[in-house]
């Protein structure tokens, strides 16, 4: 072994020699991953991260290098100095050194290996606990090993973007003031302040505008964020995004400069020119009311139909049409309870096209309704429209009026043979069930895949929202983002008069349904962050505790400014068309938050909580 690595040098990946090398010596490393004895020959696949190559062992080339080839076994790590030489008609197309193959001169064996725990291979059918469990293995795998390396990629054409834009690359802290209000934050016992804790930062937000107060005019990192919440596909306890503020900007140059971000990842990873389809690099911009009003959600998916048709002021205009459970939310729109302008409950529906609905059987069509309740929907009212326009298969058609299904089919653009799927109710669940009802659909019907872009690639912004939505409770209002964000010149005289109507500078890019990232240009002016921290009911002194810091920042000078974050592990999951997050973090945790392959979380002993004055109630 000491003649290889010390004296014999790896001069090609597995994955590089093509018949242009025919004739030279070689000396390649890697794993086995798969061997077939022929009796007087031996060929070993030798596998590494960029690839395959074929290795043939021939006794009469050399006996002690086919000694290797015979004792060779799955995994084990070989070092072959070797021959390389066509495979004249023998050419496998499934591999990029197909047309190659090297003959062993001299071999060793670095490390032999155990039986693997499920095969080194993309397409198994071992769980995924398995597969986390020996992650170490799982990440052998090529489709892994491409995925990792995409996303180092990623990071590479990040950093020069910025550094090429003027970008300076500035570390921020991860252990931060616990601040109450915002997402769950991870806790860490400050044992030099007992009793004391940090937080694990859930985002640079508040350090990165103060880089900006200090002068340094463009931030670039590529952050560790910390949220200790509930955990989903697209979720994970600790996650990666790419975090950018700027001063002396408005919204349309941040934009610039993230289009030409992402126009240059995809044609230097993908080989795609989105400029083909976007002029100027230039993506498409949609307001975040008609987002809202037509797809259900501020993330929408532009690769299919489905649209959502607003029918509140139908109903309302024809008092219910005759259905009972309709009847309420017209009144308190006709006697005043509710506002139009700031809807409390909203009428919503799909129309699903005959082609599919004739194809979607009774029992399908209920499993809808189970879907929608998972989401907290009372049901699903639906309805086939018949020859003559009426509903068919629908409780509301016994006592719906003419007038109304007729208003319905027309605003609806209903024919023979649709499925009208409607829902009504509290605004916000109205738009969440009819949003993923939508997605659900385009997915059951074939119009976009489960999984992957499909080869369509629909990039665009969502603009100008509100500040301000309800709190839960129905009393008052909250930041719909955070209280930094800027409203619009326009909306500043109704700030506090008006809160509701409010809009601001923030924005989101979407992907195909999915948030690559989300900013705005922020608040710099300390007398209207006063107003935006009075509509909240922040009082001075909560504002002084929370954020003393940033308020006393923008006392001092603060330039306007503005910035994104980009969420890193999304990105490389839609570019590698990955199904999970999972898939494109080297280590990543369950659904639970739990590494099967380290064990952690863990229990620590007593005296290390005795040392932190911390004492654990788990269990008690």
């Amino acid at each position: 072994m000491a003649r290889f690595i010390d004296e014999l040098k790896r001069t090609h990946s597995c994955g590089a020699l093509r018949e242009g090398n025919v004739g030279d010596e070689v000396v390649l490393f890697g794993w086995v991953h798969s061997r077939r004895d022929h009796g007087e020959l031996i060929f070993v696949d030798l596998r590494d991260r960029d690839g395959i190559t074929q290795v043939v062992f021939d006794p009469s080339v050399s006996k002690d290098a086919f000694a290797v080839g015979d004792r060779a076994r799955s995994e084990w790590v070989l070092g072959v100095r070797a021959k390389v030489r066509s495979r004249g008609g023998n050419v496998n197309d499934r591999i990029a050194t197909g047309r190659i193959e090297v003959v062993a001169l001299e071999a060793t064996v670095f490390n032999k290996a155990e039986t693997p725990v499920f095969p080194i291979e993309d397409e198994i059918d071992t769980n995924e606990e398995k597969r986390l469990e020996h992650r170490y293995l799982d990440l052998r795998r090529p489709k892994l090993q491409r995925n990792i390396m995409t996303r180092s990629r990623i990071y590479h054409h990040t950093r020069s973007h910025f550094h090429e834009n003027g970008f300076v690359e500035v570390e921020t802290p991860i252990f931060v003031k616990y601040t109450p209000g915002g997402a769950r934050n991870f806790l860490v016992p400050a044992r030099l302040n007992p009793g004391l804790f940090y937080a694990l930062a859930e985002s640079p937000q508040l350090f990165k505008q103060l880089l900006m107060v200090s002068g340094f005019d463009r931030y670039i990192q590529i952050v560790k964020c910390f949220r200790d919440e509930d955990l989903r596909g697209d979720r994970q306890p600790e996650f990666t995004q790419i975090d950018v503020e700027m001063s002396f900007v408005n919204q349309d140059d941040i934009f610039g400069l993230i289009e030409k971000l992402v126009v240059r990842l995809w044609k230097e990873l993908l080989g795609i020119d989105l400029t083909q389809r976007y002029p100027g690099g230039v993506f498409p911009r949609m307001k975040f009311e008609e987002s809202m009003r037509r797809f259900g959600n501020d993330k929408p998916d532009m690769r299919f139909g489905l649209e959502h048709v607003e029918l509140t002021e139908l109903v309302i205009a024809h008092g219910g049409g005759g259905v009972p459970l309709l009847e309420p939310i017209a009144k308190k729109f006709a006697d005043g309870t509710y506002r139009r302008d700031l809807p409390e409950e909203i009428v919503k529906a799909i129309r699903v096209p005959a082609q599919h609905a004739t194809a979607m059987s009774r029992t399908e069509i209920d499993k809808l309704e189970a879907f929608v309740k998972q989401m907290g929907a009372k049901g699903l009212a639906r309805a086939k429209v018949g020859p003559g326009g009426e509903w068919q298969q629908s409780p509301m058609a016994k006592t719906a009026t003419k007038e109304f299904v007729a208003a319905m089919n027309a605003a609806c653009g209903a024919e023979e043979g649709d499925l009208l799927l409607f829902q009504f109710g509290p605004e916000a669940m109205v738009h969440t069930v009819m949003a993923n009802l939508r997605l659900h659909l385009g997915k059951k019907l074939g119009m976009i895949p489960q999984v992957g872009a499909g080869g369509d690639w629909n990039l665009l912004w969502v603009v100008e929202p509100p500040l301000f939505e309800r709190a839960e409770d129905g009393k008052g209002w909250v930041a719909a983002h955070h209280p930094f964000t800027r409203p619009h010149d326009a909306s500043l005289p109704i700030l506090d008069k008006d809160p509701g109507k409010v809009l601001c500078y923030r924005y989101d890019l979407v992907l195909n349904g999915v948030e690559l990232g989300g900013g705005s240009i922020r608040l710099h002016d300390p007398d209207v962050q006063k107003k935006v921290f009075e509509v909240l009911g922040i009082g001075e002194q909560e504002a002084t505790e929370k954020f003393g810091f940033l308020l006393s920042a923008l006392r001092h000078g603060a330039p306007p400014h503005g910035g994104i974050a980009l969420g890193l592990d999304r990105l490389a999951m839609l570019l590698t068309e990955s199904e999970s997050l999972r898939d494109v973090i080297a280590f990543p945790k369950t659904g639970k938050g739990s590494d099967l392959m380290t064990g952690a979380p863990g229990p620590v002993i007593p005296e290390q909580l005795a040392e932190l004055k911390v004492r654990s109630t788990a269990g008690t």
